[in-house]
């Protein structure tokens, strides 16, 4: 039985490593509209991460255009996309057989964040969709605060495979996703705070 939750295992983490490999491969596609995607990677300059961001979100340079709201409302929705898909994915792991108490415990808990990240990320896309002149100040407010609301949920699933909580197989490709959505949240919300500048 050990040795069939040990394959179970393996499948879970080709696959994590797998979806990881093709989210790369899709953005480093080249794109059309060499404006757009110049105004993608200028805006991308100001970010922590930068080639990330680029790479993120340069496949949906024809959506953005040279729009700074909407080049921020993109970089929100590709990060929940991708706090979406690692928590679903971290949340099957959670039930893989043969997990050290510890180890479930700390997988449970991290889904949770990145359940609360979620929550928080969706929340500031609907409001930014509600942006009028009037109301701008206090919606961008609070949208910073939320997407920063996600980013501390994030580390704090990170802090919990700190040390050797887990088996060094799941860590490493649990770690790795988990660390693209908090780089991908950091960019988000350096975008949104460009944004805002704009407007002040």
């Amino acid at each position: 039985m050990e040795s069939f939750s040990s394959h179970i295992l393996s499948a879970l983490l080709f696959l994590l490593a797998f979806t990881t490999s093709m989210d790369s491969a899709s953005a480093a596609r080249p794109t059309a509209g060499g404006t757009n995607t110049e105004f993608i990677r200028t805006s991308c300059s100001a970010t922590t991460y930068p080639r990330l961001c680029y790479t993120s979100l340069s496949t949906h340079a024809a959506a953005v255009r040279q729009d700074h709201k909407l080049l921020a409302l993109t970089a929100l929705s590709v990060t929940l996309d991708s706090a979406r898909s690692t928590s679903t994915m971290m949340g099957k792991l959670s039930h893989i057989r043969g997990m050290r108490p510890r180890e479930v415990g700390a997988m449970k808990d991290c889904v949770e964040e990145l359940s609360e990240s979620v929550y928080q990320l969706s929340r500031s896309m609907k409001e930014m969709n509600e942006i009028k002149g009037s109301n701008f100040g206090l919606i961008m407010s609070d949208v910073q605060t939320w997407v920063s609301a996600a980013m501390t949920d994030e580390d704090t699933c990170m802090e919990g495979f700190a040390g050797k909580v887990m088996n060094g197989k799941v860590k490493t490709a649990v770690r790795e996703k988990i660390v693209n959505v908090a780089h991908l949240t950091s960019n988000a919300l350096a975008l949104i705070n460009s944004y805002a500048a704009l407007h002040n």
